[in-house]
């Protein structure tokens, strides 16, 4: 089945190389959006890239790394060009490296402020213009269960994660004279490559145990992903916090 309100657009992603960001290219593609795909392992984004046009999809791909704004903006830039508009952003690239703060990983706290932060407002700031000028557009940031809960050893991480949430709801206050829809996606305990950012043994050890038990697959990311996307324009989903059934956390 095909939505009339994701089939043609024009959707830019980033992180797109694995996990959440691949299989929301999957899905979209498949539904009949045009995705341009941002992430930095290019290997992975051209194969990805091959798999959806070789499914008869619309797909191209950009290196990106998004704590640098101007490659985010060349993204999108990159978009408009080949297809004339933007109509979706998905800021999805983000990393999970958890440790207690005692043990004063000041690199990776600033790298979780780089991506999960900046790479949000680099995204944002790079779409808004054109949406801007059309008058329509969806920004979707990723969050996490982190975003609304804190627990100890992921204090830098939840902190980031609460910063989307209220970057967003800033963002949905001040578009609305645009017609631009914004959502918020908070999962929980999803497969993807996030424990594996983890560069303290016990911690990558607890992540992995609670991975191994919990996660379900990415696709639960897509199917919220796409529920979003595809109401109607004067419908706008804020925000949806997803996780597995047998998730306390």
């Amino acid at each position: 089945m095909t939505s009339d309100n994701i089939s043609g657009k024009v959707v830019v992603v980033t992180g797109a190389s694995s996990g959440l960001g691949a299989a929301a290219a999957r899905a979209l593609a498949a539904r009949g959006a045009v995705v341009v795909l941002g992430a930095r392992r290019v290997d992975r984004l051209e194969a990805l890239v091959a798999e959806l046009t070789a499914a008869g999809g619309r797909a191209s791909a950009r290196a990106t790394d998004v704590t640098d704004a101007a490659q985010v903006r060349a993204l999108v830039e990159a978009a408009v060009e080949a297809h004339g508009r933007l109509d979706v952003i998905v800021n999805n690239a983000g990393l999970m490296p958890q440790s207690p703060l005692e043990r004063l990983r000041v690199d990776e706290w600033d790298r979780m402020v780089d991506v999960n932060i900046k790479g949000v407002l680099y995204g944002i700031a790079a779409a808004l213009p054109h949406m801007t000028r059309q008058r329509s557009g969806h920004v979707v940031n990723v969050s996490s269960v982190a975003g609304h809960k804190i627990r100890a050893g992921g204090a830098v991480y939840a902190a980031t994660k609460h910063a989307v949430r209220v970057i967003a709801e800033g963002l949905r206050q001040e578009v609305k004279a645009y017609g631009i829809r914004t959502t918020i996606i908070s999962p929980g305990v999803v497969d993807t490559e996030l424990p594996q950012s983890a560069s303290e043994p016990d911690v990558a050890a607890t992540l992995r145990k609670m991975y191994d038990d919990l996660a379900i697959p990415p696709d639960a990311f897509a199917r919220a992903l796409l529920f979003a996307l595809e109401q109607p324009d004067d419908v706008d989903v804020n925000e949806i916090l997803f996780r597995p059934t047998r998730q306390e956390f």
